[in-house]
């Protein structure tokens, strides 16, 4: 491929709306184009990376006994309200009606339709296990795209669906998943990528684990252990609190606060720390509006998705009317209308001499205790954890916190739809049972900008040799010189004729236009052609990750050091070496 013929433009200005450097460095490269909100078009260069990492993918599923299959992007909502996430989940999934008026959604997943897809295929025992997966479009009408590819509404995803007689046989198979993706992310040059324990979500089921890549520029926080490797995503992370100090409880003792309606503002009032505060979050759900109320101690944060899980339904932060019953910022456990859903997150348990609201116009209580003052209270974890807080694993007070990219996620999803849409299988004696499935994905695009996030530097990405869009770029310096002209365009010829992957920019520019280019285009190997260098009888071969490291072998040499290279770079990406 000939640069001058390669459809699309780099540029050096950083777009405004750009908050990651993939984002930045993949518009300023030519990789993609914006669309609309959360919608780009893929140039090819991002194609032929996304299509490397989609074989990569498809080597590993293959290797899995997986058997590629692509299903609908629209698809009948009826599946869907088999499985009863046509009710339960939100905006995010699109809805429509054909001309007929018959409802419709665009697959934003599609466990439904694996489901569908084998239902009759799947009536006897001796089929099984059996895993198949597509690479395939899909649809999530995301409230806030942001970060270029991380979060899009529309995106090329690998999900992969197994389906099994036992738990046994679901829990060795997801364990070789596991392992698999350890090997996908390693050839595409992300070796560092950690799984991590993570809430199922939407998708239900009993254990699932996403692949995170450590990154400032990632949306999940995690919460990792170096004490003991303990490792999950802070949505699903257990929190343990402190214990409560032993005191001698005070009494209960109304105080007037005027004014006084935040945390911050109650512990300078009364004196005292936020550990000592109970502090009300209110909520309501979405089903009906109805009041939620949590209590947790005053330092710690509410985990929405902990919350969410042990409602059974969605929520979202309440709007406090005059006629509600609560006051903003006086709100405390004492005297709740009993119409209201009260929660007690397990930070509260024993404790004794808090100050909490007094559910009356600019009142506060101080010495509440817990046990005395709020004798049925039972209590769960809703709290996220905390920065050295104490690990569940290791019990020690070594918690960290950290910001991650979502790769890829493995689920355990039991039999959720296999009963919801009555799929099943006899058994050797004739019984009938519900088969067990796992589900497992990766988002292509989202890889591909990860990779970006992970391997680039001032000038542009660095491409791992296993997914750059081509393997070589060859730069033609002084392309006006007829001589030189001809000796590139003969190196670019059999270089191509060798199998070798080349990009070739012989226009007649500056220098600096053609390094400032070949660093936006990232490719690994990178064969510099000039006047003196042609005068040598060589050409200069430079690595784009480190461009001291650069040599002049022979034209006679060049392209069996090509090759060469090609295979050392390739073999460091092996998940073995």
């Amino acid at each position: 491929m000939k640069l001058t013929n390669l459809i699309g433009e780099r540029f050096k200005e950083t777009p405004s709306d750009c908050v990651i450097e993939s984002h930045a460095l993949m518009l300023r490269g030519g990789y993609m184009k914006y669309v609309a909100n959360g919608i780009y078009s893929s140039l090819p260069p991002l194609r032929r990376i996304t299509k490397k990492l989609e074989q990569i993918i498809r080597e590993e599923m293959d290797a899995l006994d997986g058997q590629e299959v692509q299903f609908p992007v629209v698809l009948p909502a009826s599946l869907w309200q088999e499985s009863g996430r046509y009710e339960s989940v939100g905006s995010e999934l699109m809805r429509l009606n054909d001309r007929n008026g018959s409802p419709l959604v665009l697959g934003m997943t599609h466990e439904e339709a694996a489901v569908h897809l084998v239902r009759d295929y799947g009536s006897t025992y001796s089929r099984y296990p059996f895993m198949f997966y597509q690479i395939q479009t899909k649809f999530r009408d995301e409230a806030r795209p942001r970060a270029g590819l991380i979060r899009v509404r529309e995106f090329t995803m690998k999900d992969a669906y197994s389906f099994h007689t036992s738990m046994e046989d679901l829990n060795a198979y997801y364990l070789r998943c596991h392992q698999a993706y350890e090997r996908i992310f390693a050839r595409a040059g992300i070796p560092e990528v950690l799984s991590v324990a993570s809430d199922s979500g939407m998708m239900g089921g009993s254990l699932s684990h996403e692949f995170m890549l450590l990154t400032p520029a990632g949306e999940d926080s995690l919460v990792l252990c170096p004490s003991c490797g303990y490792r999950a995503n802070r949505e699903a992370a257990e929190s343990i609190p402190l214990p409560c100090p032993q005191e001698e409880e005070a009494p209960l003792t109304l105080v007037e606060t005027p004014a006084v309606h935040t945390i911050e503002e109650l512990c300078s009032f009364l004196g005292t720390s936020a550990r000592q505060i109970c502090k009300a979050v209110v909520y309501q759900k979405n089903r009906d509006d109805s009041y939620v109320v949590l209590f947790l101690r005053g330092d710690l944060d509410v985990n929405e998705t902990k919350l969410t899980n042990y409602l059974g339904e969605e929520i979202h932060p309440a709007r406090i009317t005059p006629d509600c019953g609560l006051h903003a910022g006086y709100i405390g456990p004492c005297g709740l209308d009993s119409s209201i859903t009260v929660l007690y997150d397990n930070s509260l348990e024993g404790a004794v001499n808090l100050s909490c609201g007094a559910n009356r116009e600019a009142f506060h209580y101080t010495g509440l205790c817990m046990e005395r003052d709020c004798p049925g209270a039972r209590y769960h974890d809703f709290a996220k954890a905390v920065e050295g807080g104490i690990c569940p694993s290791c019990k020690k007070h070594t918690l960290t916190l950290s910001r991650g990219i979502e790769v890829g996620n493995i689920f355990q999803l039991g039999d959720k739809y296999t009963r919801a849409m009555h799929m099943q299988y006899t058994d050797a004696e004739g019984v009938s049972h519900y088969p067990v499935m796992g589900c497992y994905g990766i988002g292509v695009g989202r890889l591909a900008a990860s990779v970006c996030e992970a391997r680039h530097d001032d000038c542009g990405p660095i491409w791992p040799v296993s997914i750059a869009p081509w393997q070589v770029h060859l730069c033609c310096m002084r392309s006006d010189n007829q001589e030189v002209h001809a000796a590139a365009d003969r190196l670019y010829e059999e270089l191509t004729k060798a199998g070798v992957e080349v990009l070739y920019d012989d226009r007649n520019v500056s220098a600096g236009i053609l390094f400032s280019d070949a660093d936006l285009l990232g490719l690994p190997i990178r064969l510099i052609m000039s006047p003196r260098n042609l005068k040598d009888n060589c050409v200069e071969m430079v690595l784009r990750r480190d461009k001291s490291d650069a040599s002049k072998p022979s034209l006679d040499e060049a392209i069996p050091r090509v090759k060469a290279k090609i295979k050392e770079l390739m073999a460091e990406l092996s998940p073995e070496s």
